[in-house]
């Protein structure tokens, strides 16, 4: 008979996908950053870049917190999102659209994010892990100013994509 699955084992896989995500996303970035037009996009590419390192080395504390290596998990959903923000990448490159489209992508992946987080941190304090809570919380905090700083960029970037 299987072993009874528990909440903790959900936490653990979980991680693991965002692990495998964050890590996805770090070599994706400098792609989006070269294809940006915008040099405000492109800055903003560059500095969620640096805020993404220190995010995978937060996970990878929670996996010592767990006691357990810090490896990933394959996150179909993030290879779809991956996917998809590449085929914006060529199908409007050299229009007018393709920092709107880049922003787009980049939204799709920090509400990913920001979902997974969202859920890892409430179960980190279900669970009673409470440093792993708040490890989890800063890349939480982080993951949305990022969407925030995006949709403030997107008022402009949408502006001259509309012509």
């Amino acid at each position: 008979m299987a072993k009874e699955k528990t909440l903790n084992d959900l936490f653990h896989d979980t991680l693991k996908d965002i692990y495998y995500a964050e890590r996805k996303i770090l070599k994706t970035l400098p792609k989006m950053a070269r294809a940006a037009q915008s040099a405000e996009l492109k800055a903003s590419i560059e500095k969620h870049k640096d805020q993404t390192e220190g995010q995978i080395e937060r996970l990878q504390q929670v996996f010592e917190i767990l006691g357990k290596r810090a490896q990933g998990k394959t996150c179909d959903a993030i290879e779809g999102i991956i996917a998809e923000g590449e085929e914006i990448l060529e199908e409007y490159k050299g229009t007018a659209a393709l920092d709107a489209g880049i922003i787009s992508s980049a939204q799709a992946v920090e509400h990913y994010e920001i979902t997974r987080y969202g859920t890892l941190k409430r179960w980190a304090e279900t669970l009673g892990m409470q440093d792993a809570a708040d490890l989890i919380d800063q890349n939480l905090q982080e993951e949305s100013q990022t969407d925030e700083d995006l949709s403030t960029l997107a008022d402009t970037v949408n502006k001259s994509a509309a012509g």
